[in-house]
């Protein structure tokens, strides 16, 4: 079975724990990129972003690389925004179906899930969530510790497809 890693990443918390993700799983990787970058910094970007959220803005994203439809199965993975997932990863959710298939989430903050893995489950109905995994600020808080949590729980999930 082909499996896919999807992710945004801003900071690139969400992008190291993708990386390791597709190579321990043997996976493809697909970042998504927005059309129009996020421009602002510092603490406007929080709460331009938090509006981004709870507008449920869906941004145009950049032509993918790879065709999700190829793929049986998916890690999905987001920094957490205003307690829920990012705006592109909202765009890609609502572009593709995932009815049936394995799909394990991951997501990054800096103090806590919030409601992002009920969330993202209501945006992927049909999906056949296999786990799910949080990781706070990897690249900077204890990183071979949360990338050794990151490969145990790739083995779980990849035990769950067999």
């Amino acid at each position: 079975m082909k499996k896919l890693v999807v992710f945004y990443s801003m900071d690139g918390n969400t992008r190291l724990v993708a990386n390791t993700i597709a190579k321990e799983a043997s996976a493809d990787i697909l970042e998504l990129s927005p059309e129009k970058e996020l421009s602002v910094k510092g603490f406007t970007r929080y709460l331009w972003g938090g509006k981004s959220v709870l507008m449920r803005e869906k941004p145009g994203l950049k032509p993918l690389a790879l065709n999700p439809n190829d793929y049986g199965m998916f890690f999905i993975g987001t920094p957490v925004w205003a307690w829920s997932f990012s705006p592109p990863l909202h765009t890609f959710l609502s572009q593709y179906s995932f009815s049936g298939k394995p799909v394990a989430l991951f997501c990054c903050h800096g103090g806590g899930p919030g409601k992002v893995f009920r969330k993202m489950r209501d945006a992927i109905p049909g999906g056949v969530i296999l786990g799910e995994l949080d990781l706070q600020e990897p690249r900077t808080n204890d990183t071979g510790t949360q990338m050794e949590k990151t490969r145990e729980w790739v083995g779980t999930i990849l035990g769950k497809l067999r």
